[in-house]
């Protein structure tokens, strides 16, 4: 009899919320129409701006010529007693959108250095270089102005490759290495076979233009993304006016570099201790991506697959993905060689994480 009354409320709160969802989608599904000025994302924005201050993070703005400017989220007051991890984030929006969910964890461990990539926020450059080396450049004298003399480095996607150039040009800086799902080394004909299977181009993708373009970068990029189908077009349209039209040409640009660029024979293979993350479903760096780079990397890496996760592993499965960061980071006396498989499960339910 409970599990009859179970599956009859199941069934009602379904349809309950199916019918508030539709009829919340035909009211604001029209608006999409109007030129109004964004509402919504720019005040999630500032509410993320709050909840960055409140982990005891403070905006910074460097000018490191005059060409180009680079923000960053520095900690109001650096703790020597805790070492100092960078952050990177990828394409998807700023960096306030993809960390959210690790930095009231991290933060209570580290330092947090959070910038802002060119092109991304309040990031900016007039010089035409749009190569990961450049980026990685650009955030070694950032950090180095900053007084950060030494730390580790955490980058996602994009991120990613940016962080594995940093670690590369600044050995002697960058004590660890953090990359999650990032398609370093891949070859020319991995890259066209891979757009080839998911029929768009690599830069309508990354940077949408219309809804429907955001819940296909949503569904490849998460496991459970099913409620993206119950946002309004009007919501998904103001994110892509704000996050992917501002300083569009350039964003395209930096895509653009990745796909033309040949595969590296000479990748080097970094002298640090590098920890891999990738989710065994994700479908913007198959986990053979991961697999490869974990190969060239030897015996200095090691690598975790998170059990159901996509490639937004940050978002959906960030409670495993920050426990991994700790484990590695903050172990001094973990085993140097020897590459280490492990299968997680996915995350327990979430809460917003407090740094008290």
């Amino acid at each position: 009899m409970e599990n009859l009354l179970g599956c009859w409320f199941h069934q009602l709160l379904s349809f309950y919320i199916s019918i508030n969802v539709a009829i919340l989608r035909n009211i604001f599904n029209p608006l999409i129409h109007f030129k109004w000025q964004p509402i919504f994302v720019p005040l999630l924005d500032s509410i993320l701006s709050v909840y960055f201050r409140y982990c005891h993070l403070q905006p910074c703005t460097l000018d490191l010529d005059e060409q180009t400017t680079l923000h960053f989220w520095t900690p109001a007051h650096r703790k020597i007693n805790k070492p100092n991890l960078v952050l990177v984030h990828g394409f998807g929006g700023n960096s306030k959108f993809q960390f959210l969910f690790q930095i009231g964890t991290l933060a209570r461990s580290f330092n947090l250095y959070i910038p802002d990539l060119l092109f991304f926020g309040k990031s900016y450059t007039r010089n035409p270089d749009r190569t990961d080396a450049f980026q990685a450049r650009c955030l070694g004298e950032g950090l180095r102005r900053l007084g950060v003399d030494r730390y580790s480095i955490y980058g996602i996607s994009y991120g990613g490759y940016v962080a594995y150039r940093t670690a590369a040009m600044s050995s002697e800086a960058v004590d660890k290495v953090v990359i999650l799902s990032s398609g370093i080394g891949m070859t020319e004909d991995q890259k066209e076979e891979h757009l080839r299977n998911i029929g768009r181009n690599a830069v309508d993708i990354l940077l949408p233009r219309k809804p429907g373009d955001l819940r296909l970068l949503v569904t490849l990029s998460l496991c459970n993304c099913n409620f993206i189908n119950w946002v309004p077009d009007y919501f998904l349209q103001e994110f892509i006016t704000v996050m992917c039209n501002t300083i569009r040409k350039e964003k395209s640009e930096l895509v653009e570099h990745l796909l033309a660029k040949k595969e590296d024979s000479s990748l080097p293979i970094l002298d640090q201790e590098t920890l891999l993350i990738w989710g065994d479903k994700d479908m913007v760096f198959p986990l053979a991506c991961g697999r490869e780079l974990h190969r060239h990397l030897g015996s200095k890496a090691k690598m975790e697959i998170l059990e159901n996760a996509g490639h937004a592993a940050n978002l959906e499965s960030s409670y495993s993905v920050n426990e991994s960061i700790k484990a590695f980071l903050l172990n001094s006396s973990a085993k140097r060689g020897g590459c280490t498989l492990v299968e997680r499960q996915r995350d327990p339910p979430r809460r917003m994480a407090s740094i008290y």
